[in-house]
């Protein structure tokens, strides 16, 4: 039989209980804790676990498990009283509240049964003293929950009416109830209102602002505020993941999902908690989760994905539609057995409502990744073109064709499809050809060439021309450059012939010279090619160009030529000159109505710009680049431009509107089919401009759905390590420092393989100091050796001494003989480690060369001496006797002796610092009982800034201490 526990061995096993995540592992561990306080014979502690193991089954998925000990508690409170003392007295009162809402949410509790408890939950209240305040919010709940929603009016205008006193939920429950009843009655933005001091973190408890997050989501979006939905997403996501008890806020989620077109996403929540489909303990919360999940699966059905598989109730697979089906009827019937229990309609008809609500928008992106659920429809039948329609379709196409937009492409191709089994003129069958050549790629060259011969039959031997120079261009991209040159170069003595005799026009001989000074061009850039040609060839197509920019398509080729000089000044290492010359060429086909042809060189322009240190021609090109391509380019073209955009902007240091871009590049990224690849470059670069925005959950949740398709072969080993280091600073700024520091050590992995270990230093470094906060000191110091060894390595005193003095604080938390990893524990073992510490910041600052490194290793050595004279003072622990205790409060008095010397040392520089170690010494001078030295530091600080104007908020702090110091040694004599 094992022993039996005493009361504070219960109490702390109490304790750690509750700290453990909800869930039956929890709610078992209360059960056999109730069972060794009645072993006890205590009253008072059967009471504590009773009210223990209400509290976790309150928190859990058997919330009705929670009446029975409540029962007894209350038997034991009517038998005797005297029993309970203050705390458990006002937690008995306290969870009648959770009575009541717990009675709400099990059907099969009579409503009678329930409006009697608000009843008894009332006299209780009332007889112990207390407002009405929380009986008026819970028969609000009861009416709301029912559909009597003139008595909730009454209620809800009574609760705010009474006073506020100790038995009133808190702050933030409170408001985020409120809140609920506003959004029902369609008053989003005063529910937004009354969430706000949650959602800004004025008002938090352990369940806030987790359900106030979730239930704004879609008041958010019908407000048309998506950036604000998508960040309590993000945020409150992460917050209820991995708690049982919140599986309403959990649905809302969900819901979120389903009705802004990530039914993917929707799908992967659903994965995540496969128990909330069968658990039963609450069924008012089962049935919110299974309104939404066959929300969900309709929306799936709708898309016409009923045959994707889906997660489901464990114990078989399913299909969208099958789970639709299930879902619907499940919930359905709960509905109808609270409407039963009831006595009215209302809880089906909200169902109904919920599982029948329609997307609010069309794709709301997130920045995690998620794949397009796409609809799946048979292809469209093409509407059949009656005859008389081909004039039309040519007349359109030629007029878009002249303006060179790139919807002529797809206006030639109905063209051709109007034109099949007709005969065509041989100018109309010519210019048919021609562009579908051009839609043909690399496999065009025989187009054009039969292009050609049409263009001659129809007596144009100009365009003849220029379609025999766009089949050689072609040539010279498939391999046969050589050829293609000479090709054009007799073309080129052609045209040029034909121009002179007046045998064709301006715009079909720039159409031959635009040819060859391509291929010189391309040649030059394969490495063939004379830059003196490509020049030549391009300045000749300028010259020829350039007078005739009146007609769209000269103008065209004379922007294009620049846009060539542009490139020609790159390759020969003129980044400036390129870059003026790209902007022009923009500028000039933005000027000419072709504003889609001036994407590519402001593409270019911003790269240039960029590496010139020219970060607001940067933005400006890449700005303009997406807005002249937005409606035309393709969704991969798309993400690069956003991508670019945002790199511009993050290096600017404008993180906001970098992240907008960078999630817009995410979007783009995953509508392309590239989520593994330039998603998940796109996710890393939000992530990081998140963080530095301060929105921790966001940048984490982003972050940790880019790192599983990061890889070093695509993204490079530097983007996991850094991925893995923003995700190690956004659970730090959490409070998460056990996963924090697991972020870093596998940063640290792949950074100690790098030549250069700097950052394999630093990670060892954050993952120590993350392991010790998060009360592991064993594999904390473990990490501070090997970051000890790694600074050590490179040279790097500051890290190695702040490593050194990290392990002696870690020593002396241990006694020795105590397992410590690497080193010995104990006091001594402290002092070893401080010495060396001071030791190596002695040693660096003697050899420093230049003064200003010489003096930051002096200020670090002052911050050994302090830190030393500290961790001695604190190590005396509270039984130490009289001697113990002065012979300590000595030694550390020597230490900070030293660190005030060496900060005096550095002069008006290190004052602070000086004065920081003077009021530590003053305090042990007066724990020692020697009040005019305490009183002789106190005006050493106060001489220190006697000359101060407008003194900081350290210095304030500093005199008023000193102050305070010196009053009371005068008050002792």
């Amino acid at each position: 039989m094992s022993q039996v526990m005493d009361f504070d061995t219960l109490r702390r096993a109490m304790a750690d209980n509750y700290e453990q995540p909800e869930g039956p592992a929890r709610n078992a561990r209360a059960e056999q804790l109730l069972v060794e306080a009645e072993r006890l014979g205590i009253p008072l502690a059967v009471i504590e676990a009773l009210g223990h193991q209400l509290k976790v089954y309150n928190y859990s998925s058997e919330k009705d498990k929670m009446f029975v000990p409540f029962a007894r508690l209350l038997r034991m409170w009517d038998e005797r009283p005297e029993d309970f003392d203050a705390y458990e007295t006002h937690s008995l009162h306290w969870v009648f509240k959770w009575m009541t809402a717990g009675m709400l949410g099990q059907p099969h509790i009579p409503l009678a049964s329930v409006e009697k408890w608000l009843g008894e939950m009332e006299h209780r209240y009332r007889l112990a003293g207390h407002s009405e305040r929380a009986v008026r919010s819970a028969e609000f709940n009861v009416a709301a929950h029912i559909g009597d929603l003139e008595r909730a009016g009454r209620a809800y205008t009574a609760w705010l009416a009474a006073d506020r006193d100790e038995m009133a939920d808190c702050h933030a429950c409170e408001l985020h109830d409120q809140g609920w009843w506003q959004a029902r009655r369609g008053e989003d933005e005063q529910a937004l209102e009354l969430w706000r001091p949650v959602l800004e973190g004025e008002y938090v408890c352990a369940h806030e602002p987790h359900a106030v997050l979730a239930s704004s989501l879609l008041p958010l979006v019908r407000l048309g505020r998506p950036d604000e939905a998508r960040a309590h997403h993000l945020r409150g996501f992460r917050l209820v993941r991995g708690m049982e008890s919140m599986r309403a806020s959990y649905a809302n989620h969900v819901e979120f999902c389903a009705l802004t077109g990530n039914e993917a996403r929707g799908l992967e929540l659903l994965a995540e908690r496969p128990l909330y489909f069968t658990d039963s303990g609450e069924p008012r919360s089962k049935l919110d989760f299974l309104s939404v999940v066959a929300l969900l699966m309709d929306r799936l059905v709708e898309l016409g994905l009923g045959d994707r598989p889906v997660p489901g109730p464990p114990g078989r697979e399913w299909t969208a539609g099958e789970l639709a089906v299930h879902a619907r009827t499940e919930a359905l019937g709960l509905a109808a057995r609270f409407d039963a229990r009831n006595g009215t309609p209302y809880i089906g008809e909200r169902t109904r409502e919920r599982m029948a609500q329609r997307p609010l928008v069309d794709r709301l992106p997130l920045g995690v990744r998620t794949t397009r659920t796409a609809p799946v429809a048979a292809p469209p039948v093409p509407t059949p073109v009656r005859e008389r329609d081909l004039p039309e379709l040519l007349a359109e196409a030629r007029r878009l064709s002249e303006a060179l937009h790139p919807d002529a492409m797809e206006a030639w191709a109905a063209v051709g499809r109007a034109a099949e089994g007709r005969e065509l003129d041989a100018r109309d069958r010519a210019e048919l050809v021609d562009h579908e050549a051009m839609s043909r790629g690399p496999e065009g060259a025989a187009f054009f060439e039969q292009a050609a011969e049409l263009y001659a039959a129809a007596g144009d031997p100009g365009e003849a021309l220029a379609a025999r120079a766009r089949a050689a261009f072609v040539r010279a991209l498939t391999g046969e450059a050589d050829d293609a040159l000479e090709t054009l170069s007799e073309l080129r003595e052609q045209a040029l012939a034909l121009r002179a005799a007046g045998g064709t026009e301006v715009r079909q001989t720039a159409s031959v010279l635009v040819g060859r000074a391509r291929v010189l061009v391309h040649l030059l850039h394969d490495g063939d090619g004379s830059a003196p040609d490509a020049e030549e060839a391009v300045r000749e197509l300028l010259a020829f160009a350039g007078p005739h920019t009146g007609q769209v398509r000269l103008a065209s080729r004379a922007a294009e030529a620049k846009a060539m000089l542009g490139g020609l000044a790159v390759h020969s290492g003129d980044d400036e000159t390129g870059a003026r010359l790209l902007a022009e060429a923009a500028g000039e086909y933005v000027a000419a109505g072709l504003p889609w042809f001036a994407v590519e060189h402001e593409v270019q322009l911003a790269r240039l710009a960029r590496g010139l240190g020219d970060a607001g021609t940067a933005q400006r090109a890449a700005r303009a680049a997406l807005e002249h391509g937005r409606e035309h380019l393709e969704p991969v073209a798309q993400a690069q431009l956003h991508l670019q955009l945002a790199d511009t902007l993050g290096d600017g240091g404008e993180f906001a509107e970098a992240a907008e871009h960078a999630l817009h590049a995410a979007h783009w990224a995953d509508e392309a089919g590239q989520a593994e690849t330039l998603g998940a470059w796109a996710r890393h670069l939000l992530g990081g401009f998140l963080l530095r925005q301060g929105r921790f959950a966001e940048a984490a949740e982003v972050l940790e759905s880019a790192l599983p398709d990061l890889s070093a072969e695509t993204h490079g080993d530097g983007a996991l390590v850094q991925t893995q280091w923003w995700l190690g600073d956004c659970h730090t700024e959490l409070g998460e420092h056990r996963a924090a520091a697991e972020r870093w050590l596998e940063a640290a992995e792949i950074a100690r393989h790098w030549p250069e270990q700097r950052d394999h230093a630093m990670l060892a470094h954050l993952a120590a100091e993350a392991l010790s906060h998060a009360e592991l000191p064993v594999e904390a110091d473990r990490a501070y050796a090997r970051a000890v060894d790694l600074w050590r390595e490179l040279g790097n005193t500051h890290g190695l001494v702040r490593a050194l003095r990290a392990r002696a604080w870690l020593a002396a938390r241990l006694e020795p003989g105590q397992d410590q990893g690497p080193g010995p524990a104990g006091l001594d073992a402290a002092r070893e480690l401080m010495a060396q510490a001071a030791r190596e910041c002695a040693s660096a600052s003697a050899e420093a060369e230049d003064a200003g490194a010489r003096d930051a290793l002096i200020s670090e050595l002052g911050h050994s001496h302090r830190q030393f004279g500290e961790l001695i003072a604190r190590s005396v622990g509270d039984g130490a006797g009289e001697e113990e205790m002065r012979g300590a409060f000595e030694e550390a008095l020597g230490h900070l002796t030293e660190a005030i010397a060496t900060f005096a040392s550095l002069g008006a520089e290190a004052v602070d610092l000086r004065t920081g170690a003077e009021l530590v010494a003053g305090r042990l001078e007066a724990d020692l009982g020697r009040p005019d030295a305490a009183a002789a530091r106190a005006h050493a600080v106060l001489s220190a800034y006697e000359h101060e104007d407008g003194a900081s908020e350290t210095v304030r702090a500093r005199r008023e201490e000193a102050e305070r110091m010196r009053d009371l040694w005068e008050a002792s004599h």
